[in-house]
Formats: structure tokens, sequence, C-alpha cells
């Protein structure tokens, strides 16, 4: 009997007070919902921003990807230049004909009776002019 009598004290208005006590508790019940929710949706956005901006998110994956192409190309490029040069290689093992044209280019080797004439580089832009002779 006291104890509800503890709980619903009459002020000096006649209005029933409640404990503070159970106040805050019925403040919580009701404020739970509102706050979690607010909690989650801040909690989305930063998990939401950190997949776009982190450091392993989108535009570090497409930075990535970009990065991959490049040298998955450069690797293509490669294979395309170690293929060519083994069909050289093979060439060079092969054929007595491609040997001496590498020997006369790389080597200027020549056949006896052959006269090899190393001719000057032309220069890339004309000599000065000439000046012309007085009248």
């Amino acid at each position: 009997m006291q104890d509800e009598k503890a709980q619903t004290e009459k002020n000096v208005a006649g209005e029933e007070t409640v404990p503070l006590r159970e106040r805050a508790l019925t403040w919580a019940q009701q404020m739970w919902r509102p706050a979690a929710t607010s909690i989650a949706v801040a909690l989305i956005l930063l998990f939401g921003w950190g997949v776009v901006n982190g450091k392993h998110g989108l535009s570090a994956w497409e930075q990535q990807r970009m990065k991959d192409k490049e040298l998955r190309k450069d690797i293509d490029d490669l294979q395309q230049e170690n293929a060519k040069l083994r069909g050289h290689v093979d060439r060079l093992k092969t054929d007595p004909g491609a040997i001496e044209h590498e020997a006369r280019e790389q080597l200027h080797y020549a056949k006896s009776g052959e006269v090899i004439i190393d001719l000057p580089a032309q220069p890339a832009e004309p000599s000065q002019p000439q000046p012309a002779a007085a009248k």
C-alpha cells in the first residue's frame, strides 16, 4: 500500500506526480526507436562513404582496374615481341640465308670479291646556302 502511495504522490495542486525513475524509464522506452534509427542511418551513411571513398573503395578499385588493363596490354605486347624474336632465332638456327643476312647487316661482313661502301648519313636539315658569286 505504501509503495502505491509513494508512486502516486499528489502535489499541491492535486495532480499526481510520477517518480523520476519511472519518468526516465518511460522516456527511454519512447525514444529508443528514433535514437536507434538515427544511429542506424548514421552507420549506413558511414559505411556507404567507406565503400565509395575508402582505402579499398570504388575509386581505388577503378584505379587498380585501369592499372590491370595497362599491365595486361603490356604483357600481350611483350608476348608478341617474344614470339617474333623466337621466330627470328629459329630462322637463324635453320636458315643459312638468314645468318648471312644478319652477318652482312650487323657485322658488315662481305663475300670475297665484294666491296662495302659506307655512305655518310644524310643531314636532316639542308646545309647552309652557298654564297652566290658576285658579278
